[in-house]
C-alpha cells in the first residue's frame, strides 16, 4: 500500500508539473530570428532591382552582338519571361516589418514600397500586357487571381507614384527621417522623391499613344510636374541617377567584362550596326570611347580616329556570316580600354538624368506642356550623356588597342571635341517641335541609354519605331522582332482560366509574341 501510495503521489506531482507547461513553447528556438528588420529587407529589395551591362537584354536593344554561337546568339526570345511577384512579396514584408517595429502608418519603408510596387508592375506589364494586380499577392486567400487590364494597371501605378511623392514630402518635412539599409542614396528621402517623379516622367512617356485617355491624364500629369517643381522635384544632374556599379570582386554584382574574361569574350563580341551607324551619322565622339576601329579598315590605311574606321554588325545578320566577317576584322569590337582594362564595372544607370532630359524634351515636342523648351532639354540630355563618357570640350585622349597587341598595350590619340559645333550640325541641331525633332530626341535618347535601363531602348522602339531596329535571319522568329513575352507556364498550371481569359480579351491568339498590347495600340 505504501508503495502504491508513493506512486500515486508521484503521478500527481508529475501531472501537476507538466500540466503547467506550454509544450508549444518548446518548439520555439530562442536563438532563431522570427522576423527581419525592414532595413535588411530593403537591402534585398534593392538588390532585386539592379541590371548589368552587356546582357542579353542589351542585345535585344541592339547595342552589341555576339558572333560565336557557343556563347549565345542574337535571336530574340520565343517564349515566356519571369514575373516580379516574388520580389513584390519582399516589398510587402518590408512594409510589414517596419510597422511591426513601431513605425508610423507613413514611414520611409511604406513610402518607398509604393515606388517599388509601381516599378515592378510596370516592368511586368511592359513584358506581358494584362496581369493580376487587385487580387495578386493575397497568399492562400486568393490562389487564382483575376487579371486586371493594362489600363487599370497604369492607373494604379500612377496613383502609387503620386502617393509615394506625397508621403516622401511629408516625411522630409518632419525631418530626421531616413531609410536605413538604402545603399543607393544612403537613406536620403529627398533623392528618392526626385527619383519617383523622374521615373513618373518615363511612365508618362510610355503612355504616349494614350495621351487623350481621360482616366490616365497623361498630359495634365506631365505639365503638373514641370509646372510645380517644389511639389514634384526631379533630377537636376547626373549625381541624382539611380545607378549600379558592378564589380568583378562582388559575386552578386559581377561584372564580366574584366581582364580575367578577356580571352573568352574579346573576339566573340562586337558592336552592332544600328548603334555604330547612329554615332557615325552624328559624327559623335562617344564612338571613340565605346568601340575599337575595325582592324581591317586600319590595316587598309584608314586613320583610327576617322569615323570611317568603324563598322558594326547587323543584329539580323546570319551568325555564320557574322563570325566569318568578324574574323576578317571587318567589325568594330567593344572598347578594350573602357570595358576590359580594369576590374571596375561599367556604371549601369537604371533611371537617369540624361534619359529624363529626353523624356521632357519628347513631352514638350508633343505639346504636353508649355513650361520649358524642348530644345534646351534635348541639348541637356546630349551633354549629360557626353559627360557620362568623360568627354569634355577641347582635346580628349582616346585609347585603342595596338594591332595585334595584348590587353594593356594601347595607342593613345588626341581627339578634339567641340560641343557647340556638335550641337550645330544639321543632323543634330534640334529641328523643332515636329516629327523630325521627335526623331532626333528618340535617337539621342537611344544613344544615351546604351548598356543601361534594362529593355527601355527596346520599349521606346516598340512604341515609336525610332530608331529603326534591324531584322533578318539572325534575330530568329522568321526575321520578326517580338512585341511581347508569353505568360509563364506556371500561370497555365495554376491560374488557367484567368490567364486564358486575359489572352482572349487582348486578342493574343495562342499567347502570341507579336500581339499588340493595349499600351502600343
Amino acid at each position: 500500500m505504501k508503495f502504491n501510495k508513493f506512486f500515486a503521489i508521484a503521478a500527481l506531482a508529475f501531472t501537476a508539473v507538466f500540466s503547467s507547461c506550454n509544450f508549444d513553447e518548446l518548439d520555439i528556438d530562442p536563438n532563431r530570428a522570427t522576423g527581419s528588420p525592414a532595413n535588411l529587407i530593403l537591402n534585398g529589395v534593392l538588390n532585386n532591382m539592379w541590371e548589368n551591362a552587356w546582357t542579353q537584354e542589351q542585345r535585344y536593344n541592339q547595342y552589341w552582338c555576339i558572333n560565336y554561337n557557343y556563347y549565345g546568339t542574337n535571336e530574340y526570345w520565343s517564349g515566356a519571361a519571369s514575373t516580379d511577384y516574388t520580389r513584390l512579396k519582399n516589398v510587402i514584408k518590408m512594409e510589414e516589418e517596419a510597422t511591426r517595429a513601431g513605425g508610423a502608418a507613413v514611414n520611409p519603408y511604406s513610402a518607398l514600397g509604393k515606388f517599388f510596387r509601381a516599378y515592378h508592375f510596370v516592368n511586368m506589364t511592359q513584358k506581358f500586357g494584362d496581369l493580376p494586380l487587385s487580387e495578386a499577392l493575397q497568399g492562400l486567400d486568393i490562389q487564382a487571381p483575376v487579371y486586371n487590364t493594362q489600363k487599370e494597371i497604369y492607373v494604379q501605378v500612377l496613383n502609387w507614384l503620386d502617393e509615394a511623392n506625397t508621403d516622401l514630402a511629408s516625411l522630409i518635412a518632419k525631418g530626421g527621417q531616413k531609410a536605413d539599409g538604402d545603399w543607393f542614396y544612403s537613406g536620403d528621402l529627398a533623392k528618392w522623391q526626385k527619383l519617383v517623379n523622374s521615373y513618373k516622367l518615363r511612365v508618362l512617356l510610355s503612355l504616349s499613344k494614350k495621351e487623350a485617355d481621360a482616366d490616365l491624364k497623361v498630359k495634365a500629369r506631365f505639365a503638373e510636374i514641370l509646372g510645380n517643381p517644389s511639389k514634384f522635384p526631379i533630377f537636376t544632374g547626373m549625381a541624382d541617377n539611380l545607378v549600379f556599379i558592378p564589380s568583378s570582386s562582388i559575386p552578386s554584382f559581377y561584372y564580366r567584362k574584366n581582364p580575367n574574361n578577356y580571352g573568352f569574350d574579346a573576339l566573340r563580341e562586337n558592336t552592332s550596326k544600328l548603334y555604330i551607324d547612329l554615332l557615325k551619322e552624328f559624327q559623335d565622339p562617344r564612338l571613340f570611347i565605346v568601340a575599337e576601329p575595325a582592324e581591317a579598315k586600319v590595316k587598309a590605311g584608314v586613320n583610327p580616329t576617322s569615323f570611317d574606321a568603324f563598322a558594326g554588325a547587323s543584329t539580323g545578320e546570319g551568325l555564320d556570316d557574322m563570325a566569318f566577317n568578324a574574323q576578317k576584322g571587318e567589325y568594330s569590337l567593344i572598347s578594350r580600354k573602357r570595358f576590359y582594362a580594369t576590374y571596375a564595372g561599367e556604371p549601369v544607370t537604371q533611371v537617369g538624368y540624361q534619359e529624363m532630359c529626353f523624356n521632357i524634351a519628347e513631352g514638350l515636342n508633343r505639346g504636353w506642356a508649355t513650361t520649358g523648351s524642348a530644345e534646351d532639354w534635348y541639348n541637356k540630355g546630349i551633354l549629360a550623356s557626353m559627360s557620362f563618357y568623360g568627354l569634355k570640350d577641347g582635346v580628349n585622349n582616346v585609347d585603342f588597342l595596338k594591332l595585334g597587341g595584348k590587353l594593356g598595350e594601347f595607342n593613345s590619340y588626341p581627339v578634339n571635341v567641340d560641343f557647340t559645333a556638335y550641337l550645330a550640325q544639321p543632323k543634330v541641331k534640334y529641328a523643332g517641335n515636329n516629327a523630325d525633332g521627335l526623331a532626333q530626341i528618340l535617337k539621342q535618347n537611344y544613344l544615351a541609354m546604351a548598356q543601361s535601363s534594362g529593355l527601355q531602348a527596346y520599349y521606346n522602339w516598340r512604341r515609336t519605331g525610332i530608331p529603326a531596329f534591324l531584322t533578318g535571319v539572325g534575330i530568329g522568329n522568321q526575321g520578326k522582332i517580338p512585341l511581347r513575352f508569353k505568360y509563364p507556364n506556371a500561370e497555365y498550371n495554376t491560374n488557367k482560366a484567368n490567364v486564358e481569359a486575359a489572352v482572349t480579351r487582348q486578342s493574343f491568339t495562342n499567347d502570341d509574341l507579336f500581339g499588340k498590347m493595349w499600351i502600343i495600340q
